[in-house]
């Protein structure tokens, strides 16, 4: 059985390496250049979700990330917000 499990990219660089992270299953990967993260994170993600199938847990671990299953489609929670912030702590 194939399901359609929607999500977001997320790439920003670290340093000299570029990550990727899908949301809301907070998958991360990581590569040399854009391309090559994003190309990793479409393999982590699909071992992370083969393998939560295989475990029998592809269900519970979906409901977990918040998302909802319509027919054949994973729909994930609508992103609300997103920005960059910053914050001071006293160390």
């Amino acid at each position: 059985m194939t399901v359609r499990i929607k999500h977001t990219v997320q790439v920003w660089k670290e340093g000299d390496t570029y990550v990727a992270r899908a949301v809301p299953l907070d998958v991360l990967s990581c590569g040399q250049t854009s391309e090559e993260a994003r190309k990793n994170h479409t393999q982590a993600v699909d071992l992370f979700l083969k393998t939560a199938s295989a475990h029998g847990t592809l269900v519970e671990v979906l409901e977990e990330c918040g998302y909802v299953r319509q027919g054949d489609e994973w729909r994930a929670p609508k992103l609300l917000l997103s920005e960059t912030v910053t914050q001071s702590v006293h160390a």
